[in-house]
């Protein structure tokens, strides 16, 4: 089992490494063959990245570097996630951005299209594959992702209004410095984007695992020490063997899969695993503070009794 383990964890650290470089890559691609010649804006603190460079060029006259202010602004943004979020959480972001600054920075620079659709279009293509990839494997890019889950944590307010509102405010920096034909542009980028990651990540939603294994209790063991979700064991037999084993059923976010099925290798190898789309839900199903208490104290909080209807 111990070797089991070792190998799984070494495995994923490639595959983490792998995406590192690959979200590297695509972002390097994205701003300085796409979106830089484009004068069309990325989104989140890439973009914000972009317009100091604008500023310094167009009103200073000073050359900057794109990938050197992507490394700067997100330093106090990875403090804050840091002392907000925890290490776990932003460890993987903090080298992803480091990657993507390093790589931008030495990658050269070109213009394979003058049309600007095309070149909005293949700069949040190319942006979206990283940041897909990288929610994949549980971390993200940085930036404007942990100064928007930090404010939702503080408010009370959702992510999404968070991160409508900071790449709203990139739009109108780009309406302002390039022309509003860029603003437009910079719109079907982040678009593009969105659009790219939630083919390839789509963290809302919600599935059902069935895990039939003869080996229930290591089984419910190595997920509960990775994902903090209510199980139900029911009781199976083979058809054909005869084998008596258990099902465990669960309810998970799609974020939430990659560590399910990391969990589930390291106890069994052999175990049988049926991943359905869930449409709705009703009944406990743990927020992610919910979550981080139980990580930190080994306790959901109390349940609150639903209000019924008279």
């Amino acid at each position: 089992m111990s070797r089991l383990t070792a190998n799984d964890k070494n495995t994923e650290i490639l595959k983490r490494i792998g995406v590192l470089i690959v979200c590297g890559l695509t972002s390097a691609i994205s701003l300085n063959y796409f979106l830089i010649p484009a004068k069309v804006l990325s989104a989140g603190m890439n973009g914000v990245a972009q317009i100091i460079v604008a500023i310094g060029l167009n009103n200073f006259g000073i050359q900057l570097n794109t990938g050197l202010f992507i490394f700067i602004l997100n330093i106090p943004i990875f403090v804050i996630g840091f002392w907000k979020l925890g290490k776990e959480a932003t460890f993987w972001s903090f080298l992803n951005v480091v990657t993507i600054s390093l790589v931008t920075m030495f990658f050269p620079h070109g213009e394979l299209t003058e049309n600007i659709l095309m070149n909005a279009l293949m700069g949040g293509l190319f942006i979206g594959i990283g940041a897909g990839l990288a929610l994949k494997l549980g971390f993200t890019t940085g930036g404007m992702d942990i100064l928007s889950l930090v404010l939702s944590k503080t408010t009370g307010k959702t992510v999404g209004n968070f991160m409508f509102i900071l790449n709203g405010t990139i739009v109108l920096f780009a309406g302002f410095i390039f022309s509003w034909e860029s603003a437009l542009y910079t719109i079907i980028s982040i678009y593009m984007m969105s659009y790219v990651v939630d083919i390839i990540h789509t963290s809302h939603q919600k599935l059902t695992a069935m895990i039939i294994t003869t080996k229930p209790d290591e089984v419910g063991r190595s997920i509960s020490e990775r994902v903090f979700r209510g199980m139900t064991l029911l009781p199976s037999v083979g058809a054909y063997s005869g084998v008596e084993s258990k099902t465990i059923m669960m309810v998970i976010t799609r974020y939430e899969l990659y560590d399910l099925e990391q969990a589930i290798l390291e106890a069994d190898e052999q175990a049988f695993v049926n991943i359905l789309p869930t449409q709705s839900i009703l009944g406990r199903f743990a927020t992610e503070d919910e979550q981080r208490t139980f990580k930190a104290t080994g306790v959901f909080p109390e349940m609150k009794p639903r209000k019924r209807k008279k």
